[in-house]
């Protein structure tokens, strides 16, 4: 399945976000963001799917991709547009769930767990985190340009980095070879998440390398 256009994914996380969530998500697509993913693993099953619901109808205003992180049946409970599934998870049973109009994805951290993704059952990876990270502070060494790089190489789907990227990072990332970014905490931190979200837009769309 094709990936959100362009490809940059705002991950949520509304403990960190300085504004109500549903603003930071509704000024995000107003700047052009075309895909959030609701990560709120504090919350209760239910509370997850009441959330992703109550922002579903704005990411349709905005034709945007509205996924969630955790498993396929709360995306699927929650009509979401997918699921992003953590390192270990079964994507395909998570397809067999969801069918194939559904964008799966899952976190990897290493070459091998790059060469393992089977392009059938997943559209695309997140790779992290690629610098350290004040959202995640303890989550893992970084993986770095030249780890980015290896593991865009090794996967057969297009990889997306994660952690510690901001507007002056997003051309060195795309340069390693990732498709695109994931941005969590530069956003949720935003005094003004909308300015944020455009400014990495411009920066991730002037870098994408040009057809050929």
């Amino acid at each position: 399945m094709k990936l959100p256009d362009p490809p940059l994914l705002l991950v949520t996380d509304r403990q960190q976000a300085r504004l109500p969530l549903a603003e930071v998500v509704a000024a995000a697509l107003l700047a052009g963001c075309r895909w959030v993913s609701v990560r709120e693993k504090d919350l209760s099953a239910d509370d997850q799917i009441a959330l992703a619901r109550t922002l579903l109808p704005t990411a349709r205003r905005h034709g945007a991709y509205l996924t969630v992180h955790g498993d396929a049946a709360l995306a699927k409970a929650c009509g979401a547009d997918g699921v992003h599934l953590p390192a270990g998870s079964d994507p395909a049973r998570s397809r067999a769930l969801l069918g194939a109009a559904k964008l799966i994805g899952v976190s990897i951290h290493t070459v091998t767990e790059a060469q393992a993704i089977d392009p059938g059952a997943v559209d695309y990876a997140i790779a992290g985190p690629a610098y350290e990270t004040a959202s995640k502070p303890g989550y893992g060494p970084e993986i770095g340009r030249k780890g980015l790089a290896e593991i865009a190489q090794a996967a057969r789907v297009p990889v997306l980095a994660i952690g510690g990227i901001n507007v002056a990072r997003v051309a060195e990332v795309l340069a390693a070879g990732p498709a695109g970014i994931a941005v969590m905490g530069s956003v949720m931190r935003a005094a003004d998440p909308g300015q944020a979200m455009k400014a990495l837009m411009a920066t991730v769309t002037g870098t994408q390398p040009r057809p050929r």
